[in-house]
């Protein structure tokens, strides 16, 4: 009853119980009263909150009041207890006072000893963490003292694996920063050193292998040429072979030997400083940095090896020359293969085409200086090996062999002149005399190795070939010609190598062989057995160019078989033969010329002799003896039918001539007795004819035609003028059988010539006079008859 009373009465005083009541309700839940405040005071209304408060606090007032009332017996007991509880509470605390001072007493040296344990406990801390510092800073500086002594030994790779390490493992957790500091700013100083260091071991090694290039060059060019011979003697064997078992010789087995070269210690060269370097730098990061330093450097290098020195001919430089740019290439293809990317294959290309450039350019140039087939040919064989060498490392030299090619007119003219003049001189000292043989070796050397042999039998020793020193030399030449100009187009890139070489040697034999003989025999300066001598040599040439040939195709790599099937002849064949002729030619005119200085019949003939001379005139002598010294001569050095035209042609001169002395305008006139006088001497010559005819053994070849009968024109014409019916000269059938040789208008001439005196001819022979009379009236009526039908 009393809350409620109290209750109305609050709410009675309060004017605005509804918010008082609102207000005691959240105190009394314990809920914020700090939000109603600031509302309070925002909505400007903080009295009637005061009120509110006001009206709390007496609330409460009363709630405790009641409480006390109600709790009031408790509360005294609780005091009471309360007071003995302090009683017992200041004993214990005096007891607490009396151990404690008791404990600190006993504690104090504890207390000291935990003091000194603390402090040991700190000092182990800072030990232990000095310690675990030192121990960081000693691996540390192991790892620097590792990396400073390969620094010193020069291993770079390893220091610089060191100086790695210590700046991805160590650097970020050196505990001293004063040596964290240092190690910092030294690692680019010894990355630089350590960078520079391997580029001077470069630039070393760079030098050394530039050095080292020329033995390098010349040792793989130095094998090539070894590969080479090998193949070619290979292939000549192979050859033999081929053309043994087609000739029938049988089957031959077949090895390969296959010879092991050792490593040359020359070829060695080593790579290892380029690769640390190579690796070093890419360690660095700098890879492509190093890659064009190398690159540039090099080229540089390959530059100046292209520059040619001045200091020697070139012909006695070539090869150090191109052995230094053969081991230049030698030397990248190794670092290209083997370096895993420092160069590439462009780079590579592109240092080839700079060097096939200048090299081009120095070959024309020199090339174009050459005035010796022998030093072109050495020099193009080298530049060949080079190549060769080079292909190996896959280098592309077609351009060189072009410009090989285009030079191979001027080598063949350089070769042609050389030979030339090796030709004339082996001529200028021929003497023209049959080469005598007196060994077999000499007989091997000079007959059989030319195939001029006319027999497969051996002859005896000594033997005298049927040619003078000047053919083997000849064929010598030739051989060596040929086997100058395969060497040179050997190599270069003809389709058709043989074909080329046969042209050349054509030329050869057309413009200097044939050329050289053909002027000898025109020059005036030879006499009758050496013009023989050189018919009969240039015969034996004739057959010699089939040796050419087959020497042409054999080192051209062309069985001879297929070149007989091909039917391949050589024109120098054809022109040689009309050279031969030529040669017959001058013999004959020489013979002519001699005969001529016996048979100047119009000079040393008594035409209007008062008598006849049965021994003949002294110049028929003359010539028969002559003539048997060129005969015996020309059946030394001559073949039968060589032999033959000479002794015709000879015996149809001196019958030309005596015709010829008749008609002459040196003789105005001639009798009966001159008449008589020449057939004398006419059948002297016969006789002599005859004999010799068939003591050669010409009899049985030409028996048709003896060398008599080359004396019938001069045999007619003495006939007719000592007929004794002349007029029948005009009577065709008397004419084709005894007088066929004559000419109408030198018969004519002739016998207006033919003035003869019966008393000084005939004198007391008057039985004769009736015969002297008939003859002469028939010449008469000859003579007329011969001036009607001129």
């Amino acid at each position: 009853m009393m809350d409620l009373k109290t209750k109305r009465r609050t709410i009675t005083d309060n004017g605005d119980g509804g918010d008082d009541l609102v207000l005691a309700n959240l105190i009394a839940n314990g809920d914020e009263v700090g939000p109603l405040v600031r509302l309070a005071f925002e909505t400007g209304r903080p009295q009637g909150l005061l009120h509110q408060l006001s009206y709390v606090v007496k609330k409460k007032e009363a709630e405790i009041e009641e409480l006390c009332k109600t709790h009031y017996e408790d509360f005294i007991l609780a005091v009471d207890e309360l007071r003995g509880v302090l009683v017992d509470a200041e004993e214990l605390k005096g007891e607490l006072q009396s151990d404690n001072f008791k404990l600190q007493q006993v504690g104090s040296t504890l207390l000291v000893k935990l003091e000194e344990l603390l402090e040991s406990y700190s000092v182990k801390k800072n030990l232990t963490e000095a310690i675990k510092m030192s121990k960081k800073c000693m691996e540390v500086l192991e790892v620097c003292v590792k990396c400073n002594s390969h620094i010193s030994q020069g291993q770079f790779y390893l220091a610089l694996k060191y100086v790695n390490l210590l700046e991805k493992s160590y650097l970020q957790d050196i505990p001293v920063d004063s040596l964290k500091m240092v190690i910092k700013k030294r690692i680019p100083i010894i990355k630089s050193h350590i960078e520079k260091k391997v580029c001077n071991q470069v630039n070393e090694w760079m030098v050394h292998i530039r050095s080292s290039a020329k033995t390098i060059g010349q040792t793989a060019i130095g094998r090539t040429a070894t590969v080479r011979q090998r193949d070619m003697e290979m292939l000549e064997q192979q050859r033999r072979a081929e053309e043994q078992n087609v000739s029938g010789v049988g089957d031959l087995a077949y090895t390969l030997d296959v010879e092991d070269i050792e490593e040359d210690s020359n070829f060695k060269f080593d790579l290892s400083p380029l690769y640390r370097a190579y690796h070093i730098h890419d360690h660095l990061g700098i890879r492509e940095r190093f890659r064009e330093y190398y690159y540039t450097n090099r080229l540089l290098q390959l530059n100046s090896d292209l520059e040619l020195s001045m200091a020697q001919p070139f012909v006695e430089s070539y090869q150090t020359y191109f052995a230094q740019i053969a081991g230049f290439f030698i030397v990248e293809d190794r670092v290209l293969r083997t370096t895993g990317g420092l160069l590439t294959a462009d780079q590579v290309d592109t240092m080839w085409e700079t060097a096939v450039t200048k090299m081009t350019s120095v070959l024309e140039e020199k090339f174009s200086l050459m005035d010796s087939a022998t030093h072109l040919l050495l020099v193009k064989d080298y530049v060949v090996l080079f190549g060769s060498t080079l292909r190996q490392c896959g280098r592309e030299i077609g351009t060189l062999l072009d410009m090989l090619d285009s030079n191979h007119d001027k080598y063949h003219l350089l070769l042609l002149e050389e030979c030339r003049k090796q030709f004339v001189d082996g001529l200028d000292n021929d003497s023209y005399e049959q080469l005598v043989i007196k060994k077999e070796t000499d007989y091997e050397s000079s007959v059989l190795s030319f195939n001029l042999q006319t027999s497969d039998i051996m002859p005896s020793f000594p033997y005298a070939a049927p040619f003078s020193s000047m053919v083997p030399d000849a064929c010598r030449i030739v051989r060596s010609f040929i086997k100058g100009s395969v060497d040179y187009l050997s190599d270069c890139t003809h389709t058709n190598l043989f074909d080329v070489v046969r042209n050349y040697l054509d030329k050869f034999l057309i413009d200097v062989l044939n050329g050289t003989l053909l002027n000898t025999i025109n020059s005036g300066k030879i006499s009758v057995p050496h013009a023989m001598q050189i018919a009969a040599n240039i015969a034996v040439l004739e057959r010699a160019c089939d040796f050419f040939l087959r020497h042409a195709a054999q080192l051209c790599g062309i069985p001879f078989q297929s070149v007989e099937r091909l039917q391949a002849t050589l024109t120098s064949k054809l022109v040689l033969k009309t050279t031969r002729e030529a040669a017959y030619i001058a013999v004959q005119s020489l013979v002519d010329s001699k005969i001529d200085e016996f048979m100047s019949l119009s000079e040393r003939v008594n035409w209007t002799s008062e008598e006849t001379n049965q021994n003949g005139n002294g110049y028929m002598n003359e010539a028969i003896n002559y003539l048997e010294y060129v005969l015996s001569t020309a059946q030394q050095i001559l073949s039968m039918d060589a032999m033959y035209k000479v002794g015709v042609g000879a015996f149809e001169h001196i019958s030309n001539s005596i015709v010829a002395a008749f008609s002459s305008d040196g003789v105005k006139r001639f009798n009966a007795n001159a008449v008589m006088n020449i057939e004398n001497d006419l059948q002297i010559i016969e006789n002599f004819a005859e004999e010799k005819f068939y003591s050669l053994g010409l009899g049985e070849i030409y028996a048709e035609a003896s060398f008599k009968s080359c004396l019938i024109e001069a045999q007619q014409l003495i006939n007719l003028l000592l007929s004794s019916q002349p007029e029948n000269f005009m009577n065709p059938d008397v004419r084709e059988k005894s007088y066929y040789a004559l000419d109408y208008k030198k018969v004519a001439a002739i016998c207006d010539k033919f003035k003869d005196s019966p008393d000084r001819i005939f004198g007391s022979l008057s039985s004769k006079n009736a015969k002297q009379s008939a003859r002469k009236k028939s010449l008469d009526v000859l003579k007329k008859r011969l001036k009607d039908f001129n």
